[in-house]
C-alpha cells in the first residue's frame, strides 16, 4: 500500500506570513490539529501543530530557570497571550520537516513518523504538495485492510 492510498487531499495549509492568531483560526476552522506551512511559491517550508501553538504560551526551560518569577504569575501569563497572537508563525513553526513522495510505502511513512515523533507528513509529487498522510489514517487503513 502506498501513501496515495491513505493521504488526505486537498491539504489545509498555512502561509508562512501568518500570525499565531491566523494559524490558530485556520486549524480551528478546518478542524485539524496541524498542517504544512507554505511559502509564496507553494513550497513546504515548515509544519505547525496545535502542540507548537500551545508550547509558545509557556516558557522554555532555560528562561523559566533564569527568571521563574516571570512565569509564576499566571494572570500576567494570560495577558501574554494577546501579545503572542501577533507573532509570525515562522518564528516557532517546525522547520526540520520530513516530506514523502506520493508513491512511498505507508509502512515507511509510519516508520518515519514514529522515529521523528510526528503525527503527519506532507506528501509531494515533483516537489509540489499533493496531500498529507497522518498516523491515524495509516492506522485505520491497516486495521481495515488486515481485519485486525
Amino acid at each position: 500500500m502506498k501513501v496515495y492510498d491513505v493521504m488526505i487531499s486537498p491539504v489545509v495549509s498555512i502561509s508562512d506570513q501568518a500570525t499565531y492568531k491566523e494559524a490558530l483560526e485556520v486549524l480551528k476552522t478546518a478542524n485539524v490539529s496541524g498542517g504544512p506551512v507554505i511559502d509564496s511559491s507553494g513550497k513546504v517550508v515548515g509544519m505547525i501543530s496545535d502542540k507548537d501553538l500551545f508550547r509558545v504560551l509557556f516558557p522554555r526551560y532555560r528562561s523559566f530557570y533564569e527568571k521563574p518569577e516571570d512565569y509564576l504569575d499566571y494572570e500576567s501569563r494570560e495577558n501574554k497571550i494577546k501579545e503572542v497572537a501577533l507573532h509570525p508563525i515562522i518564528d516557532f513553526m517546525e522547520k526540520d520537516i520530513v516530506l514523502v513522495e506520493h508513491d512511498t510505502p505507508i509502512m515507511k511513512a509510519g516508520a518515519l513518523m514514529l522515529a521523528r515523533g510526528i503525527h503527519r507528513i506532507p506528501v509531494v509529487t515533483e516537489g509540489n504538495i499533493v496531500g498529507i498522510v497522518t498516523r491515524s489514517e495509516i492506522f485505520k487503513r491497516v486495521l481495515s485492510d488486515y481485519k485486525i
